[in-house]
């Protein structure tokens, strides 16, 4: 009778201190109410996805509300946040009648947040 061996791959997940730097240092580029999710999510991925967490450029809401109301009827806000094709049909409908680029003042910054949260999600599940 052979003796079989069971090798079991150990995976180191995230240190609770580096999740709470990157929390606190991003804490204003995702909505206050994803926070818990993210900290869970964090701690149980693995410590190799620190090195991708760290890459991922997250956009600042308030800069895309800046954009948002300077240059929304020229999509700027939206090209800034990811989203390429609003941004090319928010430039050629000139902000839909400035009427889209006035809403958008107001739906931005979520928007903003809720990009960074897809960023973030993909980052950890790849």
């Amino acid at each position: 009778m052979g003796i079989f061996y069971i090798s079991t791959l150990l995976v180191e997940n995230m240190d609770k201190d580096k999740v709470n730097t990157f929390i606190l240092s991003n804490i204003e580029n995702f909505s206050p109410e994803d926070v818990p999710m993210i900290r869970a999510k964090m701690e149980n991925a693995e410590d190799s996805k620190w090195s991708l967490l760290a890459m991922q450029d997250f956009k600042n809401p308030n800069t895309a509300l800046m954009l948002s109301i300077f240059g929304g009827p020229i999509g700027i806000d939206r090209l800034y946040i990811g989203d390429h094709l609003l941004g090319i049909f928010k430039t050629i409908t000139c902000g839909g009648i400035f009427i889209w680029a006035f809403v958008d003042m107001f739906l931005i910054k979520k928007a903003t947040r809720k990009n960074n949260l897809s960023m973030l999600m993909y980052a950890l599940n790849t």
